[in-house]
């Protein structure tokens, strides 16, 4: 419901609940809706329930689109396989014991299988033909960001500041990855990326870290944000996003840091942009397109890091991170309104109300439509009437 988030939030809400402390409080007042001039509606082809979605809580759980299947989750444990037509149910799993699996990292997919981590410490593997659950395993903090999958391996970025990889078919820990986690950081840990044998993921002391896949060896960090300011919160620099790669070069942009572009081959930054974010960017592949920590969308040239368009005008209405279905950017916030801009001037093209319980996550793109899972679990396939 929209009383969920009132229109006056705390600080500590509009960047993430922030873990070791809750400190100093600044209000700020979010944006009132923007009058939008819709260029097109939304038809709805089916609609259907994750039981009681995440909630309130931090989460970025979201709907995956493989094999044929839409995978949905809840926080509780439910995992679903639908019918992306009709919404039908194929299989339905519950990984929690009296609702309390607190899945949170998901849904990926890889190998036949679906993957999960849980605010537990643990990470499930479920076939994704029969919804039977093939493995669970236990590991060193929760599990916040997607597992990623390459070599065999499933990596999976911890709270506590550790990549794991496991095996894909047992999940046996096959090595561990240990950086810094300072005294005071964010909600939410980076999901890595993995790309011609190498791993590149976040951390929460502000640098982007590689290793090699196959050995699980750390091969060099690159600082993208340094500790500034009086206050603890001032100095965060968190790396929560999830980095991009486009050809020989790698994007990542951190909290109170940098939109660093980082020549692959050498590990070098190619150029900085004064950014600061704790939100997976999208691309169109010339095109960056990110969330600022005060919900200010920015599209920004890949090869010069120069600046295109900027829209502010959804300042501090908690929005998710931005996803590209057809030709628009496509942005939830806090009041369950989807918002729809130009990729090539950041004008709004048109907005729609799915649900006042909120967005964690998201659309996610079908091949004919999109779904969307609201934070209560309302679960709908859209798609657009031009």
């Amino acid at each position: 419901m929209k009383k969920l988030f009132n229109k006056v939030l705390v600080s500590a809400m509009a960047i993430g609940v922030l873990a070791g402390c809750a400190g100093e409080e600044d209000t700020i007042i979010m944006a009132p809706l923007p009058v939008v001039q819709s260029e097109f509606t939304s038809g709805e082809s089916w609609s259907t329930s994750i039981g009681d979605g995440v909630g309130h809580f931090f989460s970025n759980l979201s709907p995956e689109y493989a094999y044929g299947k839409v995978f949905i989750a809840s926080r509780e444990g439910v995992v679903k396989a639908l019918e992306p037509d009709t919404g039908n149910t194929i299989w339905e799993l519950n990984l929690g014991e009296e609702g309390n699996a607190r899945l949170s990292g998901g849904i990926s997919s890889a190998y036949g299988k679906i993957y999960l981590g849980s605010e537990n410490g643990k990470v499930f593997a479920i076939d994704e033909e029969s919804g039977e659950q093939l493995w669970a395993a236990n590991v060193n903090g929760e599990v916040l960001a997607d597992p990623v999958a390459d070599s065999n391996l499933i990596m999976v970025h911890t709270s506590r500041g550790m990549l794991i990889g496991l095996s894909q078919d047992s999940g046996e820990e096959r090595w561990t990855i240990n950086t810094e986690v300072p005294n005071l950081t964010l909600r939410g840990d980076s999901t890595p990326v993995a790309v011609s044998g190498g791993v590149f993921w976040g951390t929460a002391s502000g640098r982007l870290a590689a290793a090699i896949v196959d050995r699980g060896q750390l091969i060099w960090q690159q600082p993208i944000g340094t500790p500034q300011g009086a206050t603890e919160i001032d100095r965060l620099v968190d790396v929560d996003a999830s980095p991009i790669v486009l050809g020989g070069n790698l994007y990542i942009v951190g909290i109170n840091g940098n939109l660093t572009s980082i020549d692959l081959r050498s590990g070098e930054a190619s150029w900085k942009r004064k950014y600061s974010s704790a939100k997976d960017m999208a691309s169109d592949g010339g095109r960056l397109f990110l969330i600022t920590d005060k919900d200010h969308l920015v599209a920004v040239d890949a090869r010069s890091g120069t600046e295109l368009w900027t829209n502010n005008q959804l300042e501090h209405r908690l929005l998710t991170a931005p996803v590209i279905i057809n030709r628009y950017i496509v942005v939830g916030d806090a009041e369950g309104y989807l918002h729809w801009i130009d990729r090539s001037t950041g004008e709004f093209v048109a907005q729609q109300l799915v649900d006042d319980s909120g967005f964690a996550v998201g659309p996610v793109s079908l091949d004919d439509g999109y779904v969307v899972v609201t934070r209560q679990g309302s679960v709908k396939k859209l798609t657009i009437n031009q």
